[in-house]
């Protein structure tokens, strides 16, 4: 395990997230009084890091070229989730996924108003993805894709940091196992190490979260098991970024988050899309 390798505009790396768009997204998430669909969570946590991600990424002169992303959606159909400009693209430089999102909406946000309180203030929220859930849960076919992604962009990148696949699913695979698929994924890798594939169970049980086991006895189900079978271990920098958030991790944990709820995803993909130091 190395995954030390410097990020730059000229050894950029990438990110692919691989996103459930079943019938089942629809089902209601709650947290508190707030009550959204699991789609809707979903699209807007997504959208929230992209837009994270392009100000991070923001330097003078514009966006740099870090990253390339790709937004694959998985439901009725199998493929990029981008619309507008970037329609029908796969992987994306950052710098254009943050110049064309397909729209942007208006939304108020509570800051402080500088005497200990609060006040709502209206802000722009790019928007990339859209809440989505029909039909079935074809998630080999999503690794397939996602497989031939890092393929091409290791083509061209052979010594980059090692692309990051991140998928968000709430139920099992309806088009096979998908372990043989995820296996092949994780085997491709760059000189800096293997492809990273992480998986987060989005859930609406309201039940206790296990986030980035060390081990599949933990797990209450064969399902559990199998995703935490396909997770890659997280790497030295992201175990050590979670450890700051007060996670309990090792060198034995995964990337995989079980039974998630809204807090678990955004943790789930800002611990996820930590990279080493970019220059």
């Amino acid at each position: 395990m190395s995954y030390t390798a410097e990020i730059s505009r000229s050894n950029p790396s990438a990110f692919i997230f691989l996103v459930d768009q079943s019938a089942s997204m629809n089902d209601e998430i709650r947290e508190g009084e707030l009550v959204r669909t699991k789609s809707q969570v979903v699209a807007d946590s997504l959208n929230r890091l992209l837009r994270e991600l392009s100000i991070k990424c923001a330097k003078e002169g514009g966006v740099r070229d870090y990253f390339q992303v790709a937004v694959i959606g998985y439901g009725r159909t199998v493929g990029s989730r981008f619309e507008g400009e970037l329609s029908g693209r796969d992987l994306v430089p950052l710098s254009q996924v943050a110049r064309f999102p397909a729209r942007v909406e208006e939304r108020m946000k509570k800051v402080p108003d500088g005497a200990g309180g609060l006040v709502e203030q209206t802000t722009k929220f790019p928007v990339w993805l859209e809440p989505v859930g029909d039909f079935g849960t074809p998630m080999c076919e999503a690794l397939r894709q996602a497989t031939t992604l890092v393929n091409t962009f290791l083509a061209t990148n052979e010594n980059c940091f090692p692309p990051v696949i991140l998928n968000l699913t709430d139920g099992e695979s309806t088009d096979g196992d998908p372990s043989e698929q995820a296996a092949a994924l994780r085997e491709l890798a760059s000189t800096d190490g293997n492809a990273l594939l992480f998986n987060l169970h989005v859930s609406d049980t309201g039940g206790q979260s296990t986030v980035f086991p060390g081990e599949s006895t933990l797990l209450s189900d064969d399902y559990a098991k199998t995703l935490f079978s396909m997770s890659s271990l997280l790497p030295p920098h992201m175990r050590s970024y979670a450890g700051q958030q007060g996670l309990a991790v090792d060198d034995t944990s995964r990337g995989f988050v079980y039974n998630a709820d809204m807090s678990s995803i955004v943790q789930f993909l800002d611990i996820g899309t930590r990279a080493t130091d970019l220059r």
